[in-house]
């Protein structure tokens, strides 16, 4: 009687933590978000890899298609390395911080691996992100739509990039080093008719 007691605490419990983590406006607290100085070049060096995040332009019109990109280059001592991760190395989500939306960047997780040669970086250019649920509010899913065809309405948005990898850091033990490079840039979407 008390394992079943246990199990049916432990199982509650879980429901409640898990019930406590659905947000259904996908708002985010601009509270954490730190966007001081962000400009649309970003830059960040850890160990043998320099991570870049860029927007072309610091204002788009609205509608107009955005040309963002990141490059991952490396800068060790071989001519090569290999690098492991999923679809891509690269992650786009955002964050538009006028309405407090957060755009999800999802992506197929195969097991991918792909050679980066010394001093030609490897660059991946933005092709849309975004998703929606059915419990969703109208309004979310209506701005979400619009994102998903990429026809970015009016608003700031912020690009929280990542570079997500890892590279076998002994040949004898197979052991993996796991990289987790992060940079933001922001731009803003205008209505060009009222500029």
């Amino acid at each position: 009687m008390k394992k079943i007691s246990l199990i049916l605490s432990l199982m509650f419990f879980s429901m409640g933590l898990f019930g406590c983590q659905q947000n259904n406006d996908k708002k985010v607290d601009n509270a954490t978000l730190n966007t001081e100085n962000l400009g649309m070049n970003a830059e960040v060096t850890e160990g043998d890899f320099v991570y870049r995040l860029v927007t072309e332009k610091a204002e788009y019109g609205e509608n107009e298609p955005l040309k963002i990109y990141a490059e991952l280059e490396y800068i060790g001592d071989k001519e090569e390395v290999k690098i492991s991760h999923a679809a891509s190395p690269f992650y786009f989500p955002m964050v538009e911080t006028t309405r407090n939306y957060e755009i999800s960047y999802r992506m197929e997780e195969p097991a991918l691996s792909t050679v980066i040669f010394k001093g030609e970086p490897l660059r991946t250019e933005y092709r849309g992100s975004g998703g929606y649920g059915s419990q969703d509010k109208k309004e979310y899913i209506e701005f979400m739509k619009r994102i998903m065809n990429q026809e970015f309405p009016e608003g700031q948005y912020v690009v929280n990039g990542i570079a997500d990898f890892n590279v076998i850091a002994n040949e004898e033990t197979k052991q993996k080093k796991e990289y987790k490079l992060k940079a933001q840039v922001e731009f803003r979407v205008n209505n060009m008719k009222n500029s």
